[in-house]
């Protein structure tokens, strides 16, 4: 696989989204406590956080298809901006509400609002309508 640099550009950041999203989900379903400071202690709990990982799985399979296949790219940028962004906000809204998390959920969240910010400077800034039309003729 071989990007040009407008491709690059626009899909960088999806790639590096499922390289972080898909272990995060892996522990999220299987050992929270391994990497957070989560302690399941009821079967809704493990239930909760299993759908949770295949909520990230599931976006992670989105954003594969927009880097591979031109036509899935602006829905791929679309829903990336908006997981990481709400669950930037979000944590963000938790920091003043319920205090300091630990190390691994404040880097996550620097991460997060960096990665949507990101998308949104792609969708704005790079005609990703060109990849669309290419893939088309092609």
């Amino acid at each position: 696989m071989q990007f040009n640099k407008q491709e690059f550009i626009a899909k960088i950041h999806l790639l590096i989204s499922v390289s972080i999203v898909v272990p995060v989900s892996i522990f999220y379903g299987f050992q929270p406590e391994s990497q957070f400071d989560i302690h399941l202690n009821t079967v809704d709990e493990h239930n909760f956080f299993k759908a949770i990982m295949g909520l990230y799985l599931g976006f992670s399979a989105l954003w594969i298809l927009g880097v591979f296949k031109s036509e899935y790219l602006k829905i791929a940028l679309v829903s990336n901006c908006i997981f990481m962004l709400g669950l930037g906000f979000g944590r963000l809204m938790s920091y003043f509400l319920d205090g300091m998390p630990t190390f691994g959920y404040q880097f996550g969240t620097i991460a997060e609002l960096f990665l949507g910010c990101y998308g949104l400077w792609v969708l704005r800034n790079h005609n990703c309508n060109n990849y669309i039309d290419n893939y088309k003729k092609a």
